[in-house]
């Protein structure tokens, strides 16, 4: 019956913004951008070679609760990811990434406050 998750949405305040933050900050592409009847765009981004889409949508942005993020992106090396987004103007959380016995992790906002985070996968938890 079911077969697979292709979307989530994102809220933010402005798809430009965020479509700049996501494709140009974070290295996402640029998947969709279609007009729906009522007026918002029906925008996407998505990392290369993955189905998985964001959907980069006009609303309130949530707010979760400290430790929780709205997306995990999945990279090879934490410690190289978190210096190329550092240089390309991305805030993290904490000035180092963060040591789990199970993965490494490094946690930054976008322009609207959704936390996000790089993690890479350690020992039976490395993808």
């Amino acid at each position: 019956m079911l077969k697979k998750v292709v979307y989530v949405a994102l809220f933010v305040s402005d798809q430009d913004k965020a479509l700049d933050f996501y494709t140009n900050a974070i290295g996402l592409e640029k998947r969709g951008d279609y007009r729906t009847p009522d007026g918002p765009r029906f925008l996407t981004v998505g990392v290369k070679g993955q189905d998985f889409e964001l959907v980069l949508w006009p609303g309130t942005p949530g707010r979760a609760q400290a430790g929780s993020a709205a997306c995990t992106i999945e990279v090879e090396d934490c410690r190289e990811a978190f210096e190329t987004l550092k240089s390309r103007g991305v805030k993290f959380e904490s000035s180092d990434i963060l040591e789990f016995p199970w993965v490494y992790v490094a946690r930054f906002q976008d322009p609207d406050g959704n936390l996000l985070q790089v993690r890479e996968g350690r020992g039976a938890f490395r993808r």
